[in-house]
């Protein structure tokens, strides 16, 4: 099979979208996991995070509890137009007229399992981005706070930032594989091959922009008997930040899912959380970044790969 002429380029990952029979109940999960409610319309809820990003979530009323897609910003305009002619299933460009901060979308479904992918140009950035303090330590041998200053917290959930990245399950790794690589400026930062076959099962890819640096990765696949999505991730301030979070989902009842714990591949620092309907979200802090010069790295799929700390629970790579 024939690749592209071009690989569409990709800016940024940008928002997700989740279809859910509740929409009230999975909003209370939205406001308790960090989200802040910026529109709302009669079948849809938008959520920003304290970044420029007009949206970065986006809650959908309907009739069975399902993804609904990931949205990448596109570099120009001419890739919106270049996507909706050459990717399966693929939407004529359209106009985004309800969402926050407005722009252009192409939508396709992806070859391998059908999953809803978005593509959008020019949608305006928020221009009331929030930063939060950055704190200081006192470690064993360097003190870095000022005399008589103290550390004090506010119990509340985890502001996010924005969306970091997402994952699949996916039936067919190669076929996946070669189709994301080669239609859009994807690079594998780590590959992960089944220790008793030695066949790649599960990929890490970020945005390949040149000497411009990107989180370690923006997707990731790996290959399993059915197809559902993994989690999406999002990240928050600091690790003080994420763990008030978790402390405030613990308290609100709702199912943790496996966290707080540090990454391996990626570095970050993760907490992942059931919403009300089983889709898994994830809070992240410090998380590597990486430019077009790091090579590839390959290594076995092994639970000493996945993190340092943190209690494993087991089906984790299942749902």
């Amino acid at each position: 099979m024939t690749g592209p002429e071009r690989k569409i380029q990709l800016a940024k990952i940008a928002h997700v979208y989740y279809k859910h029979k509740d929409l009230e109940k999975a909003h209370e999960f939205a406001i308790d996991f960090g989200f802040e409610e910026v529109a709302r319309t009669n079948d849809k809820i938008y959520y920003r995070g304290y970044g420029r990003e007009p949206f970065v979530y986006c809650l959908v009323k309907a009739d069975e509890d399902e993804f609904g897609g990931t949205a990448f910003a596109v570099e120009h305009e001419e890739d919106l137009e270049y996507a909706s002619k050459i990717l399966p299933n693929a939407t004529e460009v359209y106009e985004l007229k309800d969402a926050p901060g407005g722009g252009k979308c192409v939508t396709f479904r992806e070859p391998v399992d059908g999953f809803l992918w978005h593509l959008v140009y020019g949608q305006k950035l928020r221009d009331d981005e929030r930063t939060l303090p950055t704190l200081k330590f006192n470690f064993p041998t360097k003190k870095e706070r000022a005399p008589n200053t103290f550390q004090r917290f506010e119990q509340r959930p985890a502001p996010v930032h924005k969306l970091g990245h997402f994952g699949f399950c996916h039936t067919d790794w190669q076929k996946a594989f070669d189709f994301y690589h080669s239609h859009f400026n994807l690079k594998p930062s780590e590959i992960q091959s089944d220790p008793k076959t030695d066949k790649p099962c599960m990929v890490f890819s970020r945005l390949d922009l040149g000497d411009e640096l990107v989180d370690h990765h923006c997707f990731f696949f790996f290959e399993g008997p059915k197809a559902h999505v993994h989690h999406s991730s999002f990240e928050t301030h600091d690790f003080d930040t994420q763990v008030l979070g978790h402390d405030w989902l613990r308290h609100k009842g709702y199912e943790n899912l496996w966290g707080v714990g540090r990454h391996i591949m990626g570095s970050q620092i993760f907490d992942y959380w059931y919403d009300p309907d089983r889709f898994v979200l994830e809070h992240y802090v410090d998380g590597d970044l990486l430019n077009g010069k790091e090579d590839t790295k390959l290594s076995k799929a092994t639970l000493d790969t996945l993190y340092v700390w943190g209690e494993y629970q087991s089906g984790l790579l299942v749902k």
